[in-house]
C-alpha cells in the first residue's frame, strides 16, 4: 500500500485569476466581510439565510418565500417551480431528483423523486436487430423520456415538511412566467443552439424557438403555457399535473412521436423517502443521497479512500494529490458500474462497498511512481452483508433547517421535446439505465445488468446533494449538476474547504478535474493544472485532456461566527442571496 505521507511538500496557494468573473456583489440585505481582502474572497455572506441556484430569479423568489417567514423546504419548493420557468435547459417540472434535508433538530433524510421507466419499457428497447445500440434513440425524442417525478416530488416535501400554503409557493413561477423572463447572453447562446434540434423532435414549433431569428440577449421570454400548466398544479397539487388536462397533453405528446409514457404510468408514478447515506470524513458527518443515486456511496468511498492522506501537506492541485484523488475516482467508479442500481429491482451492498477494509484493499496497489491503468481496474470483491443537464440549490433558512435538492432533465433541454399545450420540456432520462451492458451512455459512463432498463424502474444518477455536519451542527450544504463529473466535483469542493482552507466561493470557483475510470483519462479544466504538474502526471503514465468547464456547484458553509456564506458557480448565472 502507498505509505502515508510524513514529510511535508510546500502547497502552492493557488491564485484565482478566474475570480475576475466571480459575480460577488453583495446584495444589501447582506452582512460584508470585515475586510476588502476577505470580501474579494468570500462569496455573500448573511446573517440568517441563504438560497443559492442556478439562475438569480430563482434565488430572489426562493429568498422572498424565507422574507415571508417560510422554511428551507418551502423556499425549496418554491425555488424548484420558478427553475422550471427561468431555466429550462435543466429547471424542470418535466424530470425528477432528489432532496436531502436537515431539520433544526438534527433530524435527517432523503427523498427521491427521480423518473421511471414506463410501464411498457423493456430491456434491449435501444437495440437493433443485430443487438447494436441504436444511436441516440436514448438520447432524442419521445422515446427518451422517462416519467417526470418534479411535480410529485415538490407535493410529497411539502406534505411532510413544508409551512406556507402550496398554491403560495407555485404563485411566484406563474407571475414569472406570465410576466417573461429576460434572457442573459448564456441563455440565447444555450436556445439558439438548440434550435434545430428542438425543430426535428417536435411536430409542432415550440415556442422556446418559435420566431425567425435568433434569440438576443435582453429578449422576454414569455412561458404562457407554462404558466397555465403551472396554475393546474397551484390548485390542484399532484393532480393538476398526473391527472386531468396536463396529462392528457403529456400522453397525447407521447402519441404524436412514439413515445411510451401513458395515463396508468403517470397515475401511478411516486416518489419514495428513503434514508440518506451517511458516514464520516475526519471530524465531518457526511450525509448524502442513497441509491437509485450512486452520489451519496460514490464520495463516501472517494472520502475514505484519501482520508488516510496528507492531501493538506501535499498541495492543492499538486501531483501527489491529483495522482491520489484519480487512482481513488478510478476505483469507484468501477464499482459504480458494477453494484449500482435501483434498491427496488436491486440489492445494493451498500455495507460492502461502504466497508473500510474494502475500501483500504481497493487503495492498497496504489503507487505514486506510477499510474493504474484502469485496464487493470475492475469491480471489487464486495463483501456481503444481510441486514448534463442538472441544477442544483442549497439553501439554508432562518430556523437552521437545511435543503441541498439536485433534480434533472438529463441533457440540455432532455429530450428536446415540448408537451403542446403545456409549454415544458420531457426529460432524456432514459439514457442514464445501461441500453447495453458495457456501453457507455451520452456522458461515457459504463454501465452493468444492475442498471439494466426494466419497467417503472428508476435509473441510476450521478447526483449528489449533501449536507455536512460538524461537531454535530450545520456546517455545509453542496452539490452541482454535470453527469458523470456531479459527484467528483462535491468531492474536490469538499477538499478544498477542509484540506485546503477555501471559503466556500473559492472552493465552488476553484479549476477542477475528473475520472471516471473509462475513459482512462484526467479531464480537466483550461486552467486546472499546471504546465510543471502536468509534465509529471504524464511522466508517470497518466492521460490528460483538456475540456471546457463544467458543473456548476451551488454551496453554504456556515462560519465560526455562525454567518452563512453563500458560493455561487461563476460557470453560469448562479447566484446566492441572502439575509
Amino acid at each position: 500500500m502507498l505509505p502515508i505521507p510524513d514529510h511535508r511538500i510546500k502547497s502552492r496557494r493557488y491564485t484565482f485569476t478566474c475570480f475576475a468573473a466571480v459575480l460577488l456583489t453583495l446584495s444589501s440585505c447582506a452582512t460584508g466581510s470585515k475586510t476588502q481582502t476577505q470580501a474579494a474572497r468570500r462569496g455573500v455572506v448573511a446573517d440568517k439565510a441563504m438560497v443559492v441556484s442556478a439562475h438569480p430569479d430563482a434565488s430572489n423568489i426562493g429568498l422572498e418565500i424565507l422574507r415571508k417567514g417560510g422554511n428551507a423546504y418551502d423556499a425549496a419548493i418554491a425555488t424548484q417551480f420558478a427553475l422550471a420557468v427561468c431555466y429550462p435547459v435543466a429547471g424542470n417540472i418535466g424530470g425528477g431528483g432528489f432532496l436531502v434535508y436537515r431539520q433544526h433538530t438534527g433530524e435527517t433524510g432523503a427523498l427521491d423523486f427521480r423518473e421511471k421507466a414506463p410501464s411498457a419499457a423493456s430491456r434491449d428497447m435501444y437495440l437493433d436487430s443485430l443487438g447494436n445500440v441504436i444511436p441516440d434513440l436514448s438520447l432524442l425524442g419521445h422515446l427518451a423520456a422517462g416519467v417526470p417525478g418534479s411535480v410529485d416530488g415538490m407535493v410529497k416535501i411539502h406534505e411532510k415538511l413544508g409551512s406556507l400554503p402550496f398554491a403560495e409557493l407555485v404563485q411566484p413561477a406563474i407571475d414569472l412566467a406570465r410576466r417573461g423572463v429576460v434572457l442573459t447572453e448564456r441563455e440565447t447562446r444555450m436556445l439558439n443552439n438548440a434550435k434545430a434540434q428542438m425543430l426535428a423532435h417536435n411536430k409542432h414549433t415550440p415556442y422556446l424557438v418559435n420566431r425567425q431569428a435568433d434569440w438576443q440577449p435582453g429578449d422576454k421570454l414569455y412561458h404562457l403555457d407554462l404558466a397555465r400548466t403551472l396554475e393546474r398544479i397551484r390548485d390542484k397539487g399532484r393532480d393538476g399535473f398526473y391527472t386531468g388536462e396536463t396529462a392528457d397533453q403529456i400522453v397525447k405528446e407521447m402519441q404524436r412521436g412514439g413515445g411510451l409514457i401513458s395515463h396508468k404510468d403517470l397515475l401511478a408514478y411516486n416518489a419514495v423517502w428513503r434514508e440518506p447515506i451517511k458516514g464520516q470524513y475526519k471530524d465531518l458527518r457526511i450525509i448524502s443521497m442513497s441509491p437509485p443515486s450512486s452520489g451519496g456511496i460514490a464520495l463516501l468511498q472517494l472520502l475514505t479512500m484519501v482520508e488516510p492522506y496528507d492531501l493538506k501537506a501535499y498541495g492543492w492541485q499538486q501531483a501527489p494529490t491529483i495522482q491520489l484523488m484519480t487512482e481513488a475516482k478510478r476505483r469507484v467508479y468501477a464499482d459504480r458500474a458494477t453494484y449500482l442500481g435501483d434498491p427496488d429491482f436491486y440489492k445494493v451492498p451498500v455495507s460492502g462497498l461502504l466497508d473500510q477494509n474494502y475500501l483500504k484493499t481497493r487503495m492498497s496497489n496504489v503507487s505514486l511512481d506510477q499510474a493504474t491503468a484502469s485496464s487493470e481496474i475492475k469491480a471489487g470483491e464486495v463483501p456481503i452483508y444481510e441486514s448534463d443537464q442538472t441544477t442544483h440549490f442549497s439553501i439554508v433558512d432562518q430556523f437552521g433547517n437545511a435543503a441541498s435538492i439536485t433534480t434533472t432533465i438529463n441533457g440540455g433541454y432532455g429530450s428536446m421535446v415540448v408537451v403542446e399545450g403545456a409549454g415544458f420540456l420531457l426529460n432524456n432520462e432514459m439514457d442514464d439505465f445501461s441500453a447495453k451492458p458495457g456501453i457507455p451512455n451520452m456522458f461515457g459512463l459504463i454501465g452493468g445488468e444492475a442498471n439494466a432498463v426494466q419497467p417503472s424502474k428508476r435509473m441510476l444518477s450521478a447526483m449528489t446533494p449533501t449536507i455536512i455536519e460538524k461537531a454535530a451542527k450545520l456546517y455545509m450544504v453542496v452539490g452541482t449538476p454535470g453527469g458523470s463529473t456531479i459527484i467528483t466535483s462535491v468531492f474536490q469542493t469538499i477538499l478544498n474547504v477542509v484540506e485546503h482552507g477555501m471559503t466556500m466561493q473559492e472552493a465552488v470557483a476553484a479549476p477542477r478535474f475528473h475520472h471516471q475510470w473509462l475513459p482512462d483519462e484526467i479531464q480537466h479544466e483550461p486552467d486546472a493544472i499546471s504546465p510543471e504538474v502536468r509534465a509529471i502526471l504524464e511522466s508517470k503514465g497518466y492521460k490528460l485532456k483538456q475540456r471546457n468547464r463544467y458543473g456548476a456547484v451551488e454551496g453554504i458553509l456556515v462560519l465560526p461566527n455562525g454567518k452563512l456564506e453563500g458560493g455561487a458557480d461563476p460557470r453560469g448565472d448562479d447566484k446566492a442571496v441572502g439575509y
